[in-house]
């Protein structure tokens, strides 16, 4: 299971995200995969969808054009004959006719669910720009301030999942600025209307099952189970699939509540997320290193895995010059090409994925979690200069690789591992250092 949770933005090479002007404490909550970054043409003002930054997970690919509602063939009548027959495979699921009266009381097609649904704009950010909001002074200040008011919690949910309270305090505040943005959509409405709609039946259909039992379950009321418009629920912003195998309930009251103003469980359904997949406690999730003259980029990436006593070998270094502590086999990760800032990962980095797949998302947790506990910003500079490549310019720069003799294995529009190796491996037939990054230079150059 590879991203329940929540889920999208855009990647160019790995990233990038939805949003304009934003206040300095946004939420950056994820959507369901598959569902792409958002953005609405909709008079609505709900500041959970209109300030949100969402990194989109690589392989989602968003839709080529907004759709207007007043074109679907959807309506009020044929939902409510599609609940009737949706109702009938629920009891064959196991779903009391109880349950299904109290989930279905008062649930209206929702036309705003399904033209966010519809209408997804791609926007474009580098790295850079996202990390500047990601994690800015303001979540920061607001991440130390939220672990100093929950301690108590936090070193109870560190000391019983051995996940880094720092950690979760960072997913914390990426997916809904520390509990102030949790969403307030119903979800079973909006699960229903998104089955019904269809595009991605199966994926809803599943979600509003889960969703049923976690009613059935007792551990929340109809009217209480609210979350974003495209079902993910609570501070950490789980789905209900993720909710029915990772959430559980450290205050003792009998109810695993992700929904109310108090947080433990939410906080430590979070670590148990992340401690299903391998956490490792008091492993790094990446530091920032400097590479050496002459270093050999070909060794970068994800897939190449040494022991950090290769990298110490080759001269790698920490940013503050010290050696690369020994934290298990690693990775060098270019997120932003030679000309920016270059990091060492761990396995931890990898359990992070699991959360949200996209590197952006990724670097921002970890970033802010090192912030949070007295880290500073990255030292490196970032190539501010360059901005990221639309989703029309990267299927370019794939075609025009692929018809250049260095094949992306398919044109998706999704620069990841495979498209990065096509660039590294034009890069050096060009005599250019092959970093893999694709940037605006490579696809100019290749035209």
């Amino acid at each position: 299971m590879r991203g329940v949770l929540a889920g999208f933005g855009i990647f160019f090479g790995l990233f990038s995200t939805a949003s304009l002007a934003l206040p300095p404490d946004a939420s950056l909550r994820p959507l369901p995969r598959p569902v792409p970054s958002v953005t609405v043409s909709t008079q609505q003002t709900d500041l959970a969808i209109r300030s949100s930054l969402r990194p989109i997970a690589r392989g989602v690919t968003p839709p080529a054009q907004t759709v207007s509602l007043t074109q679907s063939i959807v309506d009020s009548a044929g939902f409510h004959q599609w609940i009737q027959r949706f109702q009938i495979r629920a009891r064959a699921a196991g779903i009391s006719q109880n349950t299904l009266d109290r989930a279905f009381r008062g649930v209206q097609l929702n036309e705003t669910v399904i033209n966010r649904d519809r209408n997804q704009s791609e926007f474009n950010r580098t790295l850079w720009d996202y990390l500047d909001t990601a994690v800015s002074d303001t979540r920061v200040r607001n991440g130390r301030s939220a672990v100093s008011t929950h301690q108590r919690v936090l070193q109870q949910v560190e000391q019983t999942y051995r996940v880094e309270a720092e950690v979760v305090a960072a997913i914390w505040g990426l997916e809904s600025a520390y509990g102030n943005i949790r969403g307030d959509i119903n979800i079973i409405e909006a699960m229903a209307t998104l089955a019904y709609e269809g595009r991605r039946q199966d994926f809803f259909e599943a979600q509003l099952l889960d969703a049923l039992r976690i009613l059935q379950s007792g551990d929340v009321q109809p009217d209480q189970m609210t979350g974003s418009w495209a079902g993910a629920m609570g501070h950490t912003q789980f789905m209900p699939n993720s909710y029915l195998q990772h959430a559980v309930d450290i205050t003792g009251d009998g109810r695993r509540d992700i929904w109310s103003d108090n947080p433990s469980d939410a906080l430590a359904s979070t670590a148990n997320y992340l401690r299903s997949f391998g956490w490792t406690y008091g492993q790094p999730w990446g530091m920032e290193v400097t590479l050496p003259t002459g270093f050999d980029y070909a060794q970068t990436g994800e897939r190449i895995k040494r022991n950090v006593s290769h990298w110490n070998s080759m001269g790698v270094r920490l940013a503050d010059g010290r050696r690369i502590p020994n934290h298990g086999r690693s990775s060098i990760l270019l997120p932003a090409g030679s000309q920016g800032v270059a990091l060492v990962i761990f396995d931890n980095f990898h359990v992070i994925e699991r959360y949200n797949p996209a590197d952006a998302y990724v670097i921002a947790v970890g970033h802010l979690s090192d912030r949070i506990t007295g880290g500073t910003s990255f030292r490196g500079t970032w190539p501010r200069g360059d901005r990221a490549l639309t989703r029309d310019e990267r299927e370019e720069l794939q075609r025009r690789l692929t018809q250049a003799g260095f094949s992306t294995n398919g044109i998706d529009g999704i620069v990841g591992p495979e498209t990065i190796d096509a660039v590294r491996r034009y890069q050096a037939s060009i005599g250019q250092t092959p970093d893999g990054y694709a940037s605006l230079r490579i696809l100019d150059r290749l035209r």
